[in-house]
């Protein structure tokens, strides 16, 4: 092979190689390209998901306010029902011992 052959050769591969690259660099540019339609979707995607985890957020923290809300008062209302069966309990005792004493006075009388 003689220098002039050589050197044609050479220039095409590289002529071929360069070719190549230029046609996978454009493949790969063309098939990852995102449009201006699709960052508009995207766009509204980001904020509708920013929306839902507010929305999320907010009852969270709503079902906790409830929560306490509630146990407050379920604490009350054991409190109370405390109070009225030691209060069931005593009137129970007093009308056990004016029932005593009432039979006593009869059996007396």
């Amino acid at each position: 092979m003689s220098r002039s052959e050589f050197i044609i050769v050479t220039a095409i591969i590289l002529f071929v190689a360069f070719m190549l690259g230029w046609f996978a660099n454009w493949l790969i540019h063309r098939l990852s390209r995102v449009t201006q339609s699709e960052m508009g979707e995207l766009d509204k995607m980001a904020q509708s998901l920013h929306e839902a985890e507010e929305t999320r957020d907010q009852a969270i923290a709503y079902l906790q306010s409830r929560e306490a809300e509630l146990t407050n008062q379920l604490s009350q209302t054991e409190a109370e029902l405390s109070a009225a069966m030691d209060g069931l309990r005593d009137a129970r005792r007093e009308a056990e011992e004016l029932r005593s004493y009432i039979e006593r006075h009869q059996q007396a009388g």
